[in-house]
C-alpha cells in the first residue's frame, strides 16, 4: 500500500465533502503515472483545504493506494517525499484474556462513563476481560432530558447534567475529533473507527478537522455500551464512587454511594474534570494527587456571518460557502502583565450552554450540532493560570477558585442559573451593559447584562481587554461593539493530576489504581480523552496476565 501526500484539486470541481472517486482516480494515476489497469483500489486517509488563494481554493488530499508493481513504483519516485509506503494502522491488542479466567482475579472496574472510560471498557471487553463500569450519572437519553430541564426550567440535577452522565462532558460539545497530541500507534484512528461503526458520519474518518455534534453522540454512545455489554462488560447507572478500598498501597475494591462494595484490584479512575467530590475522596485516601495548571475566561460570541467573512473573504459564493463550512478560528495573544490569553474550544454555528454541575453555581461552555448552521459563532477567550502563581496552597485548590469564581458569577447573574454578560464595546469600555445589540446571545436559562469587571481576577480581566482588539487586527471585527462576552468559563480542563507512572500508568503510590483521561490529568478533549483510554485499558490487560 502506498500513501501518496499532497494531492491537489479545486473545491469547485468537488462535492460537498470530496470529490468523485473518478476525479480522485486520474489524480492518482496522474501523480504515479501508471495506467488504470495498475490501480488496484484506493481510499481517502485525509482531506485538508487550501484556503491561501481566495480565487483557486483547493481540497488536498492524502491517498492509500493499493497497486501492482508497488516496488518499482517507490523506487521510481524514492526521492519524492510525498509517495511512501503507507503505515499500517491496524489496530493490534496488546493482550488478550486467557479462555480460562484466572484464578482469583477480580473484574477490572472502570469509573466514569466519558470518552476515556467508554474506550478503557471497550478495550478491555474486546480483549475478552468483561469490565464492570459504574458512571454516576444516567443513560444518555435520561441525562439529555435532565439537561434541559437546567437550560429550560432553571432546575439542577446535581447527578445528571451536562458533566455527569453517559458519554460525558464531551456529548453536549462540539463533538471535535482532533487532537495535538503525538499518536504513534494510531489509537486516534482506532478512536474514528470505533465512532463510525458505532454510526458516527464516514467523513471523520479523512476530514482533517472531524466533528459529530450532540444529536449524533447520543446514538452513538448507546451503540458502544451495547457492544460492551455484548462482549460480557456490565455498565451500571446512577453509581457514584464513594470509597477507594486501600489496603498496603493495592486497591482491593470499591464502594458505591448506596453502601454496595466491588472487590477489584484494576481500577480505571476516568470520572472528568468535574468530579470535585471524588478528587476530594482520593485526596483524603492518601493517593498522590497535585494541582495543575487550568484556564478561566469567558464565551464571546459574534455572528458566525462575521467569522466567515473574516476567514475566508467576502467573494464567496453560496456553493463554495456550504463546501467550506462554517468558519472557526485559533487564536493566542501574550498580554503585557505576562499572562496568556488563547480561544478555546471554538463553537462554529453553535451557542453558548450552561454547564454548572452543583448548585448556586454558573459555569458556561459552547456546543454545536452536526450541521453548525445556528447564527452565533462562539468560543472561550481564557487566561492560563498556575498553581504556582494562582493557587499555591493545597492540591485542590483550583477546585476552590473554580467554585468561587462559578459562585460569584451565579450572583452576577441574578441568582437564577442566568449568565452574566456584557457587550463587547462595554466590556472593553469597563460600563455595564443595559441593552442587547445586534447579537442575540444564545446561552439558555438566560443572559443579565451587567459589569464583567469583578467576574474574574483582576489579572485576567486586564489580559482580556488587552486581547481582544489584537485578536481584531487577525479577524476584522472581532471586537465588534455588540458581541457579547458570558461569563463564567472555568472547566477548560482538570484543576488537578492523579500522578501516575509512566510506563504501568498506575498511581505512582497506589498499585492497581490507573488514573485515566482529563480528569486524572492526561487528557484535553474527546479524541486525547479517548486515545488515554485505549492506553491504560492495554496497561490493565497486561497487569490482569502478569
Amino acid at each position: 500500500m502506498l500513501r501518496i501526500t499532497e494531492i491537489k484539486l479545486p473545491l469547485v470541481q468537488a462535492e460537498t465533502l470530496k470529490h468523485q472517486d473518478d476525479q480522485i482516480k486520474a489524480a492518482i494515476l496522474k501523480r504515479l503515472e501508471i495506467p488504470e489497469s495498475e490501480l488496484i483500489s484506493f481510499e481517502i486517509f485525509k482531506r485538508g483545504v487550501d484556503a491561501r488563494k481566495s480565487h483557486a481554493i483547493l481540497y488536498v488530499y492524502n491517498i492509500d493506494a493499493e497497486v501492482k508493481n508497488e516496488a518499482k513504483i517507490l523506487a521510481k519516485f524514492k526521492k519524492d517525499p510525498h509517495i511512501k509506503p503507507a503505515p499500517d494502522t491496524t489496530y493490534q491488542f496488546v493482550t488478550t484474556a486467557p479462555e480460562k479466567a484466572v484464578e482469583n482475579t477480580h473484574r477490572p472496574v472502570v469509573v466514569g462513563f466519558g470518552p476515556a472510560g467508554i474506550f478503557a471498557a471497550l478495550i478491555l471487553a474486546q480483549a475478552g476481560f468483561k469490565p464492570i463500569v459504574l458512571e454516576r450519572g444516567k443513560e444518555v437519553r435520561q441525562r439529555t432530558k435532565d439537561t434541559w430541564g437546567l437550560w429550560r426550567k432553571r432546575e439542577l440535577n446535581p447527578e445528571s447534567n451536562v458533566q455527569f452522565g453517559e458519554g460525558g462532558a464531551g456529548t453536549f460539545s462540539d463533538g471535535k475529533l482532533y487532537s495535538q497530541i503525538k499518536d504513534t500507534k494510531h489509537y486516534g484512528r482506532k478512536v474514528l473507527q470505533e465512532f463510525v461503526k458505532a454510526g458516527a458520519p464516514e467523513e471523520i474518518l479523512y476530514i482533517s478537522h472531524p466533528h459529530i455534534g450532540t444529536f449524533k453522540l447520543v446514538s452513538m454512545v448507546e451503540e458502544m455500551r451495547s457492544t460492551i455489554i455484548s462482549l460480557g462488560g456490565e455498565i451500571r447507572f446512577s453509581q457514584r464512587l464513594t470509597d477507594i478500598d486501600v489496603k498496603d498501597q493495592q486497591v482491593q475494591g470499591v464502594t458505591v454511594h448506596t453502601g454496595e462494595y466491588l472487590p477489584t484490584n484494576h481500577l480505571v479512575l476516568a470520572v472528568g474534570h468535574s468530579a470535585r467530590d471524588t478528587f476530594e475522596m482520593v485526596h483524603e485516601k492518601g493517593i498522590y494527587i497535585e494541582a495543575k495548571p487550568f484556564s478561566i475566561g469567558f464565551r464571546i460570541e459574534h455572528p458566525q456571518s462575521l467569522i466567515d467573512r473574516a476567514r475566508y473573504g467576502k467573494s464567496y459564493s453560496d456553493d463554495i460557502l456550504q463546501k467550506l463550512g462554517a468558519a472557526d478560528y485559533k487564536l493566542v495573544h501574550h498580554a503585557k502583565n505576562g499572562r496568556s490569553v488563547y480561544s478555546f474550544c471554538m463553537c462554529p454555528g453553535g451557542t453558548v450552554v450552561a454547564a454548572t454541575s452543583e448548585p448556586n453555581r454558573v459555569v458556561t461552555n459552547g456546543m454545536s450540532q452536526y450541521s453548525r448552521n445556528e447564527r452565533n459563532a462562539n468560543a472561550g477567550i481564557v487566561v492560563g493560570i498556575t498553581p504556582e502563581v494562582d493557587y499555591p496552597d493545597h492540591p485542590l485548590a483550583g477546585i476552590e477558585l473554580q467554585r468561587q469564581l462559578e459562585s460569584q458569577a451565579f450572583v452576577l447573574g441574578g441568582s437564577n442559573y442566568s449568565a452574566p454578560g456584557q457587550l463587547i464595546g462595554d466590556f472593553l469600555a469597563n460600563k455595564p451593559s443595559t441593552a442587547f445589540g445586534e447579537v442575540t446571545p444564545s446561552y439558555t436559562p438566560g443572559v443579565h447584562l451587567t459589569n464583567l469587571e469583578s467576574a474574574l481576577p483582576t489579572f485576567a480581566i486586564e489580559a482580556i481587554r488587552e486581547a481582544i482588539p489584537a485578536f481584531a487586527k487577525q479577524i476584522p471585527n472581532f471586537d465588534l461593539k455588540d458581541g457579547i462576552l458570558t461569563g463564567v468559563e472555568t472547566r477548560t480542563s482538570s484543576p488537578i493530576r492523579i500522578k501516575r507512572d509512566d510506563e504501568s500508568l498506575q498511581s505512582i503510590n497506589t498499585k492497581g489504581l490507573f488514573p485515566c483521561g482529563e480528569g486524572a490529568g492526561y487528557a484535553g478533549g474527546i479524541l486525547s480523552a479517548a486515545v488515554d483510554g485505549i492506553k491504560v485499558a492495554e496497561a490493565v490487560s497486561l497487569s490482569l496476565v502478569s
